[in-house]
């Protein structure tokens, strides 16, 4: 096991509204402070009975038209690491490809699966 899932990141025109479309569904607390995420008007958290859910404001959202492969679903997973850089390692070498290192400190990495759908690596 290399990570954990910390939580999974929905696409969406309005984080803050569709956070608070699904806590009223799913219950829980919209933007609880918590030392992972910074949220702001493009990022908004949903912490619910043991899953965080979180959306991200796309600029120019299309939304998905499921089942059309033209405009497909849209999220990426967030997993938690004790050592960004030998979860690195080892994500390459299990097929990962990087797309984002980042620049500086930051805690954060973005991959490709080898399918292509994107994921990040986040520093716990």
């Amino acid at each position: 096991m290399i990570a954990k899932l910390q939580c999974v990141v929905l696409d969406c025109a309005d984080a803050v509204e569709l956070s608070r479309f699904y806590r009223s569904l799913l219950g829980g607390v919209v933007n609880q402070p918590d030392p992972r995420w910074s949220c702001d008007d493009r990022w908004a958290t949903l912490h619910t009975d043991g899953l965080v859910l979180a959306f991200q404001r796309v600029d120019d959202h299309q939304p998905p038209a499921w089942p059309d492969p033209a405009r497909p679903q849209q999220f990426h997973l967030d997993l938690g690491v004790e050592d960004l850089e030998r979860a690195q390692r080892d994500v390459l070498g299990r097929g990962a490809t990087l797309l984002d290192e980042g620049a500086g400190n930051r805690s954060w990495r973005v991959f490709a699966d080898p399918a292509g759908h994107p994921f990040c690596l986040v520093q716990d």
